[in-house]
């Protein structure tokens, strides 16, 4: 792809690394997770060599994410704090959705909606990490009212994140311009001056 050299840059080579080994990792965590979550889905165990290397990748998988994204979190945690023209972005996100975004509040290198959702990944990863070791009897023998707990938190907000997930895959496919800035690294000034005009500013400013 031939870029301009005008475009700006949005993401490093190795915050996109990270991004996808993130992604990656959670696409192997979800078909395995998936596995046990249901008979009718027990077919995907034959992307790991069946049930038992299913058991057994998993926690190995989730751990595998867990540490990505915690390099993620701290990498991001201090652009994603949420102001007040976020909430306000949030407020009016309906005229956004029906794809009016002239009048949307001016936003930063992310907007309300952007840091929300990463705010909502990173509780539900860490409820999944927990859980998951909780549930880890090779390694954690706890008490089985415990993991009969853990196993129900494990269940549920996996079921929330991958829900999470599909509407951040959803949101940038919707919004043209978005995936190049995880595969190139680099977005057009249009594009950022439409969707993220004070970053845009700054980054003029710089």
């Amino acid at each position: 792809m031939i870029r301009n050299p005008k475009d700006l840059p949005r993401y490093t080579a190795l915050e996109r690394a990270n991004h996808w080994i993130v992604a990656i990792s959670f696409i192997l965590i979800a078909s395995s997770g998936l596995v046990f979550f249901h008979p009718a889905l027990w077919p995907l165990a034959q992307l790991f060599g069946g049930g038992v290397w299913t058991r057994i990748l998993h926690p190995f998988i989730g751990v595998m994410i867990a540490i990505s994204f915690a390099a993620m979190f701290i990498h991001f945690r201090k652009l994603n704090r949420m102001t007040a023209t976020d909430w306000e972005w949030l407020k009016r996100i309906g005229e956004m959705a029906n794809g009016d975004d002239h009048n949307m509040p001016a936003q930063g290198k992310y907007n309300g909606g952007q840091k929300l959702m990463f705010w909502s990944v990173s509780l539900c990863i860490l409820l999944m990490a927990l859980s998951g070791l909780v549930m880890w009897r090779a390694y954690f023998i706890l008490p089985a009212m415990l993991v009969r707990l853990a196993a129900v938190v494990h269940a549920a907000v996996g079921t929330i994140l991958i829900g999470i997930i599909l509407v951040h895959v959803y949101a940038a496919v919707w919004v043209k311009g978005t995936i190049r800035a995880m595969l190139y690294g680099t977005v057009t000034r249009a594009w950022a001056k439409q969707h993220h005009s004070t970053w845009y500013r700054q980054m003029m400013d710089g």
